[in-house]
């Protein structure tokens, strides 16, 4: 037993001390490497981090420009790494990048799962409405309306303290003011930086109120403290010298705000890591019944609507075969997202659609085509024959396909159906992370969606 007792001490004194020799170590394992990889995702555009319009292979930003001087001054070189927004604290736990420079938001609940150094910039959030509103002052005078904001956002968190407003999440930060501008939102909550460019460039829209403020800083792994240290003293040393002052007025951000911002210095996590919560399998389970209830009514569609289809374009005139052809070739032969996005966004001053009516619809009219292909080939694997003989029993032709022929060709295009229905529930519980989540497709139906 004493054996055994002292086994177990051991066992916990090595990795005591490998944990920490692991963090000892974080920096002098980057200098092997010679690189600095910093997460973050092209996606949030101008200023943050994007591709540069005159060489797609180089990206431009203001935090581009702190990472190349963080780098500079440890003595090693920035190597970007391309992660999801949403997912940048999951994905630098996991260890596929070593910091986090991408406008992450200081909140309580980031710091308990990473570390963080001084803040680089100081922002606040900006309540955007339409110019033809002008009663709207705060989000008290949007009780009861929607309210367009990132998802995980500070912004987001504010908004769930204001339960009066409805809130739509979005993942790019070009639709959530295209929305407001038709009409489907009543106001978009963002960060100052990202509504004096991409919203109150728009004639029609107007800032309403400042509802917040809080601060961008690099994030990291709390077991790398001699990383942090050193990564907090770089980014002292480019405020004190006036690098990071020059990078900011470089890209019109530097303000009032960001000289109070010198004596910050880093915070470090301090509290227990989230865990699952009862409120979070509520949506689980909500989003679970969007996805089969968008995927049943868009698969329904399809099915009349391949049928339909696949008849016109064996039976049918020159013209009807023509048009129903390049149909099918159009929406199998472009990217169902792209045809999503013209539908609601690009048909928006002609056909206004609600989300949830353009995700049924779209994906509706895009599986239809793929399931025309499928009835066409279940009628041509109906023997020749079989049709020949009942017309010649006098049967009508319309006859004939109801009671010979479809229901052969439908046992043989069952299978292929039914893994087009897979496809379909998959491709609507991911769609999500291509821009607007499906799951709160209509907030008129859901009422208060996450």
């Amino acid at each position: 037993m004493k054996r055994r007792a002292c086994v177990w001490l051991i066992c916990a004194a090595v990795l005591c001390v490998s944990s920490q020799l692991a963090a000892a170590d974080s920096l002098e394992q980057l200098r092997a490497r010679g690189t600095m990889r910093w997460g973050g995702d092209v996606q949030g555009g101008e200023p943050y981090v994007f591709q540069d319009a005159h060489d797609s292979h180089q990206l431009v930003g203001f935090e581009v420009e702190i990472a190349s001087g963080i780098a500079r001054r440890l003595g090693l070189r920035p190597e970007f790494v391309q992660n999801d927004w949403t997912t940048l604290i999951a994905s630098l736990e996991r260890g596929d990048f070593d910091m986090i420079l991408n406008g992450l938001e200081v909140t309580p609940a980031r710091r308990a799962r990473v570390a963080f150094t001084r803040p680089y910039y100081a922002f606040t959030e900006v309540l955007v409405v339409r110019r033809d509103e002008p009663d709207v002052h705060d989000l008290a005078n949007l009780r009861g309306q929607r309210v367009g904001t990132l998802g995980a956002s500070l912004a987001y968190d504010l908004l769930q303290q204001a339960p009066q407003v409805q809130i739509l999440l979005y993942e790019g930060v070009q639709e959530p003011y295209l929305d407001l501008e038709h009409g489907r939102l009543a106001g978009v909550l963002l960060d100052d930086v990202i509504a004096d460019r991409y919203g109150l460039v728009r004639p029609t829209l107007r800032a309403a109120a400042t509802v917040g403020a809080g601060v961008y800083a690099i994030a990291l792994r709390p077991q790398d403290a001699v990383l942090l240290e050193a990564v907090d003293g770089a980014l002292g040393a480019m405020r004190a010298d006036g690098e990071l002052r020059a990078i900011l007025t470089r890209w019109h951000l530097w303000n009032d705000r960001q000289t109070a911002l010198g004596g910050v210095m880093s915070t470090t996590t301090n509290g227990p890591p989230s865990r699952l919560t009862f409120g979070q399998v509520l949506l689980f389970l909500r989003a679970a019944g969007f996805t089969v209830i968008i995927s049943a009514l868009a698969m329904s569609l399809a099915i009349s609507g391949g049928l339909l289809l696949s008849l016109a374009r064996r039976y049918g005139g020159r013209v009807a075969r023509t048009l129903v052809a390049a149909y099918i070739e159009v929406f199998r032969g472009t990217p169902v997202l792209l045809q999503l996005y013209v539908l609601y966004y690009g048909l928006a001053p002609i056909l206004r659609l609600d989300a949830f009516s353009a995700a049924v619809s779209g994906l509706g009219m895009n599986y239809a085509a793929y399931e025309a292909e499928l009835y066409r080939a279940g009628i041509e694997a109906v023997p020749v024959g079989q049709t020949e003989a009942a017309l010649s029993l006098g049967m009508s032709r319309a006859l004939t396909l109801r009671r010979i022929v479809l229901p052969q060709a439908l046992r043989v295009a069952l299978p292929g159906i039914a893994n087009d229905f897979i496809a379909l529930q998959g491709f609507v519980a991911g769609i999500g992370d291509h821009g607007r989540r499906v799951d709160q497709a209509d907030d008129d139906h859901c009422g208060r969606c996450p």
